[in-house]
């Protein structure tokens, strides 16, 4: 009688902030969502892959990580986690570390944002990272592609209800 099982507690009910990303109805390719539970079943991150390759690997993984997510927490020379989950995605080993960063002014909607640039020692790797009001931590991470201004634009604030379950 699986109707009586109970829910297990380490799933995510979703979360309760809204997620800033790309529209899944303005994105030609494939979209996969995932939360990233805690151990009492709140919700400490949604992550988000954009795959344009036809089903070769994402191009793009957003993360939205509110204050006090365990994936926050990295050593300095340290790539986020997006990066990682991104490697792992395309089934790449090899190990990637932060070689330099620098912060720079970009535009979004009518809000100055200070963008974090990350770089990798994989030079296909483009990340950038920004807070938001919310508290919320914002990182992008793309392949092969470089994270431009025009990127910034097509970020909106998708409800947190489309990511509960």
């Amino acid at each position: 009688m699986s109707f009586l099982r109970r829910r297990s507690a380490a799933s995510p009910a979703g979360p309760d902030f809204d997620v800033l990303a790309m529209d899944p109805g303005d994105w030609p390719g494939v979209l996969g969502a995932g939360l990233l539970p805690a151990p009492d079943g709140s919700c400490q991150g949604v992550v988000l892959r954009y795959d344009l390759f036809g089903g070769r690997g994402p191009a793009m993984v957003i993360g939205n990580l509110p204050e006090g997510s365990p994936a926050r927490d990295i050593d300095e020379d340290d790539v986020p986690f997006e990066v990682h989950q991104l490697l792992a995605a395309l089934e790449i080993d090899e190990e990637v570390r932060v070689t330099g960063s620098e912060d720079i002014p970009v535009m979004h909607d009518d809000n100055l944002l200070i963008v974090h640039r990350i770089t990798c020692s994989e030079g296909r790797i483009s990340c950038v990272q920004f807070d938001r009001s919310d508290g919320v931590l914002v990182t992008i991470a793309s392949w092969e592609r470089p994270i431009t201004d025009e990127l910034y634009r097509l970020l909106k604030p998708l409800p947190a209800e489309m990511f509960q379950q």
